[in-house]
């Protein structure tokens, strides 16, 4: 490997270019052709240099592309335990419908009549979704997570606006909750109270009554929580919320957990948002886009941005008429690609989605376990407790006896070819690895999972220095983290690379 491979990674296309390859012969018919059709464009219109294309022949293109995905890792690869973020297995029959022709060339401005197919898969899942949390109903509209979370952020806020409670302006957010709460609170114009965890791992109920007062607007919540905990007094909560006039609002991150176990709407939440891309099983991330269905209970329906599907007996159509809506959070339904994967998703399962959540639910604790008992690891909130569908351990332990931290146990599980999880998230627990590996990953990948760790923190004691230079077995050794994360020292680096061509 050259000094460059060594420090870039896998060299760039136009590296491997040289003048003297040529990827293909234009013969003389065709040169006249392209000739004579040129003579049409206007002189101001044509191409003064010459096109930067890489000189190379057609299996070094295949090779090189080819080999650049070989060093790809997703899902299709491997576990991708990222806590919070439910990388499960995407069966390949959703991706293969959804990529049918009657569902990649729909347009958006055709008649009615000619997508009743469509249509009638969106009513289901608005249907199928409402009975899944318990509420009355859906919209599809929100083209993620976040935008699921600000949708439900307005339609509080409108509501107690047309209430006359125009001074509901403050809304309740856990101090472990996912980031994305307190940035939708604050865009939609409530000011954000943040309310700490007890030592059970759970929100902190003697602290959340103390903030309420006749300016909270809601609560934002997920339950199971972020540290994968179940809310025991979520009865308790929601009363204290409703007394106050104001909404408890469910992020469905962690839905994986309780899905056709329990339903948020039972637990008294009054608006849910969930996340296609996580728990119903279409892609995540660059496998996109994201789906964040809003579902709210009767009370605000009329709320909901517009427009929803609804059927009158006869055909399927688009509902704009919603009295209260905040109107459109999505100009077109651009995220139609996810909600096909989860329609086929949820119809493979039926009553059987079950299972999601009591396998999810068994393969964490067996992990937890196993990773619970090493020396250096450390449970900071609720020790002894079962989790659902995720849990978030702390290496601060074996920081201080060893200096090795938890982003170079992340590093060097990168050696071992097991992706890392999501590390220092939440912010209350120091050294963090947050853990979640799914229903569809096999006893032998967490066991996999679970002696990479027992070998990690075992060197740690032994020969620290040698994770502090992990990762040495990938394609790119390990980033400086502050030049990564800052634009203006970055902006160089894109410069030098961008030079190489």
């Amino acid at each position: 490997m050259t000094y460059r491979q060594a420090k870039w990674g896998e060299p760039i296309i136009f590296e491997l270019s040289k003048e003297s390859k040529q990827s293909f012969i234009i013969d003389d018919m065709f040169k006249e052709y392209a000739n004579e059709a040129l003579s049409k464009i206007p002189e101001d219109l044509r191409r003064k240099s010459a096109l930067k294309i890489p000189n190379l022949s057609e299996v070094e293109v295949v090779r090189h592309f080819t080999r650049l995905t070989q060093m790809a890792y997703g899902v299709d690869v491997g576990p991708v335990p990222l806590g919070s973020c439910t990388m499960k297995y995407n069966p390949k029959v959703s991706e293969e419908l959804a990529n049918d022709q009657r569902v990649t060339e729909l347009h958006p401005y055709q008649d009615e009549e000619t997508a009743q197919g469509i249509l009638e898969i969106m009513y289901l899942m608005q249907r199928w979704l409402a009975e899944i949390t318990g509420t009355d109903e859906c919209s599809l509209q929100p083209p993620a997570g976040a935008s699921g979370e600000f949708t439900g952020a307005l339609i509080i806020k409108k509501y107690h606006i047309d209430h006359g409670m125009h001074y509901k302006n403050e809304m309740i957010v856990p101090d472990a909750a996912h980031g994305s709460n307190p940035a939708s609170s604050a865009m939609a114009g409530f000011k954000v109270v943040k309310i700490p965890t007890d030592s059970d791992g759970e929100t902190d109920i003697n602290a959340l009554k103390a903030a309420l007062s006749e300016r909270t607007a809601g609560l934002m919540l997920t339950n199971p929580n972020t540290l994968g905990i179940f809310e025991s007094k979520i009865l308790d909560i929601a009363d204290a919320i409703h007394e106050r006039k104001a909404f408890l609002y469910y992020d469905g991150a962690n839905l994986n957990g309780i899905i056709g176990v329990v339903r948020p709407g039972d637990m008294g939440f009054d608006i849910i948002h969930l996340n296609l891309h996580k728990t119903f099983a279409a892609p995540h991330g660059g496998g996109g886009p994201g789906a964040g269905v809003v579902c709210v209970k009767k009370e605000l329906k009329e709320y909901l941005p517009t427009p929803i599907v609804d059927y009158d007996g006869r055909k399927y159509f688009f509902r704009y008429d919603l009295s209260k809506t905040i109107g459109r959070v999505s100009w077109f339904y651009g995220n139609i690609t996810p909600i096909v994967k989860s329609f086929v998703y949820l119809a493979s399962l039926g009553p059987a989605i079950r299972e999601v959540a009591e396998i999810s639910v068994l393969n964490t604790n067996y992990l937890l376990k196993k990773l619970a008992n090493l020396k250096g690891i450390s449970l900071i909130y609720g020790e002894g407790r079962w989790r659902k569908h995720e849990f978030v351990v702390s290496f601060d332990k074996l920081r201080k006896e060893t200096g090795v931290n938890a982003e170079d146990v992340a590093k060097s599980l990168l050696d071992r070819g097991i992706h890392a999880p999501t590390i220092y998230f939440p912010l209350i627990v120091p050294e963090a690895h947050m853990i979640e590996v799914t229903e569809t990953e096999t006893l032998e990948n967490l066991d996999l999972i679970a002696d990479a760790y027992k070998e990690i923190v075992e060197k740690a004691y032994v020969n620290p220095e040698e994770l502090k230079k992990a990762p040495k077995n990938t394609s790119v050794g390990r980033l400086d983290a502050i030049v990564a994360n800052h634009p203006n020292t970055l902006a160089p680096t894109y410069k030098h690379v961008l030079a190489r061509k």
